[in-house]
């Protein structure tokens, strides 16, 4: 049997301390100011964009000339250029509908910070309620056990988690487990192949000559 890989978030919401608070705050603001700081590298220059590597060169030498720049890990670090760099491709893309990248407002931007790697987590189930994790310059923190994880329990779902992203909402910071599965593929529709062309006044013209939503004059 035919299997495919099917990406999932599980969202649980974390138990930090006042003092777990303030560095993942923090962490959060050095990502956004990577971003800025990247942005205006990109963009400020002559006739082309920086390359990837001329990024990477970039941020290396700003964690180590620039003191706060150290709040936020490596790999966050990295995972912020991924993720401006993935920005720019999709505004060139020509069949993504995704507006140019620019600044980020601190009021008006989520504070998030990513784990791009696994193998940083190490996540344990510690009771019915409770599971814990690790997450980088902040330590073991628990987090609110409301559904099992991908590869974490025996009597789990089959699977594994690939990363995580920390969100900050008005409830305070949670964390969102990004798990992958394996599930049967989905089977060939045995039916002929159908073109289809979305418009205003048909909403799907199919290529057998079939309309759908068509508006009545």
């Amino acid at each position: 049997m035919e299997v495919a890989r099917q990406a999932r978030a599980h969202v649980a919401r974390l138990d930090l301390s006042t003092a777990q608070v303030a560095v993942l705050d923090g962490q959060a603001h050095a990502a956004r100011a990577l971003w800025n700081l990247l942005h205006e590298y990109v963009t400020f220059r002559q006739g082309r964009l920086a390359t990837v590597k001329e990024c990477d060169t970039a941020i290396r030498a700003a964690r180590r000339e620039i003191d706060w720049m150290g709040l936020l890990p490596a790999q966050a670090a990295q995972a912020v250029l991924k993720t401006y760099r993935q920005a720019w491709a999709n505004f060139f893309d020509p069949a993504h509908p995704a507006g140019r990248p620019g600044f980020k407002s601190r009021s008006r931007s989520r504070p998030a910070v990513d784990v791009p790697q696994a193998r940083d987590l190490n996540i344990a189930r510690l009771n019915r309620r409770w599971g814990a994790v690790d997450l980088p310059k902040v330590g073991r923190v628990r987090f609110w056990w409301t559904k099992d994880l991908p590869g974490v329990t025996r009597d789990g779902p089959a699977g594994r988690i690939t990363g995580a992203r920390l969100v900050k909402d008005a409830f305070g910071w949670q964390i969102v487990f990004r798990a992958e599965r394996q599930v049967p593929a989905p089977a060939a529709h045995p039916g002929e192949r159908v073109g289809v062309d979305r418009g205003i006044t048909v909403a799907l013209a199919l290529s057998d000559g079939t309309m759908r939503g068509e508006v009545s004059a």
